[in-house]
């Protein structure tokens, strides 16, 4: 996979989300149309005279205007809730730099007669409430989640040790998913090892991301026995999938590695599970949030031939068969 088109697609199908967004109540405000806009126009300039560099570029322009403006209100958000106004009036005064709004101008006001009140031992506009631990605990209740994680890096290392992680051969050699390899030598222990080796430190990377976004939640709420379970089965009916699919002619026959067909799963058991119990107040707007999710992956599939489509369609619909079935685990709420 090429950083140049990641970065790329990072940034256009993030900008047309927040415009997406702004279109339904309680969307996004004006301050972070006009980013998204600013970011689609670098994005698209650059593609026309910077082809090559356009996914930097736009990815730069993505990471300035919109990510760190993101990160930097959340922690004012936090600073906020804990009456350290100084802080959150400092940070947000730095944000509008990148974030020049009228609403985080009219932010920094208040912070600044919250700072007076409080110097002045005035009694504070709003009660104080301990900040939220989770946020920044994912992995807290999530032992499978982290188990994969180190599983996954620790397979990575091997396969710096042994040779560039992009070697063909050295993938074959450590158990990449090979068609002939199966069919003919029936090697088929290489449906469980493939799940676990990566192409390069950026296939890496993305696929543990995903898996740390998405899996404690879904560990937290069906436990962490049933959790190991699905990922492993959404891998296993990924490499499984891909070889009917070849078996069947539907595809060409290819090395595969990566644990993108788990980490897909867990998105369609994430699915299966709020169909099951659809009459629960958010399953809708989580449902809502999963097919975008999958709206998006199925966008990047089509547009980077290097990527298994196969592979990570097999793994959501196995992940979903097994979502519909998996009942919650004990003591859970299914929240962060």
């Amino acid at each position: 996979m090429e950083l140049n088109h990641i970065f790329l697609f990072i940034a256009v199908v993030s900008s047309l989300l927040v415009l997406v967004r702004a279109r339904f109540p309680g969307g996004t405000y004006r301050g972070w149309r006009v980013a998204a806009l600013v970011v689609l126009a670098i994005a698209a300039v650059s593609w026309v005279f910077l082809r090559h560099q356009a996914g930097y570029i736009g990815g730069s322009a993505w990471f300035a205007f919109l990510f760190l403006p993101a990160v930097g209100l959340r922690k004012v958000t936090e600073l906020f809730a804990q009456q350290r106004y100084q802080s959150a009036r400092r940070l947000a005064t730095l944000l509008q730099v990148l974030h020049p709004t009228a609403e985080l101008r009219q932010q920094v006001q208040l912070f600044r007669k919250l700072e007076l009140q409080q110097n002045a031992g005035s009694v504070p506009l709003f009660p104080s409430r301990p900040a939220r631990q989770d946020r920044h605990r994912r992995l807290k209740n999530a032992p499978a989640v982290l188990l994969f994680i180190v599983l996954n890096i620790l397979v990575f290392l091997i396969e710096v040790t042994r040779s560039s992680p992009s070697n063909p051969d050295m993938l074959h050699r450590l158990g990449a998913l090979d068609p002939y390899s199966v069919f003919i030598d029936h090697q088929y222990w290489r449906l469980l090892t493939a799940l676990f080796l990566h192409y390069g430190a950026v296939h890496l990377l993305f696929n543990v991301f995903a898996l740390y976004v998405l899996g404690p939640s879904l560990e937290r709420t069906i436990g962490t026995w049933r959790f190991s379970l699905c990922y492993l089965l959404s891998g296993l009916g990924s490499t499984a999938g891909v070889l009917l699919l070849t078996l069947l002619r539907f595809i060409r026959p290819a090395e595969l590695v990566g644990a993108s067909g788990c980490v897909m799963g867990i998105v369609g058991a994430w699915a299966g599970f709020l169909v099951r119990h659809r009459h629960t107040p958010t399953a809708k707007q989580r449902l809502r949030n999963i097919l975008l999710i999958v709206a998006i992956q199925t966008a990047f599939d089509l547009s980077t031939p290097q990527v298994s489509m196969a592979a990570h369609i097999c793994g959501l619909l196995t992940g979903f068969l097994v979502g519909l079935v998996v009942a919650p685990g004990p003591d859970s709420s299914g929240r962060e």
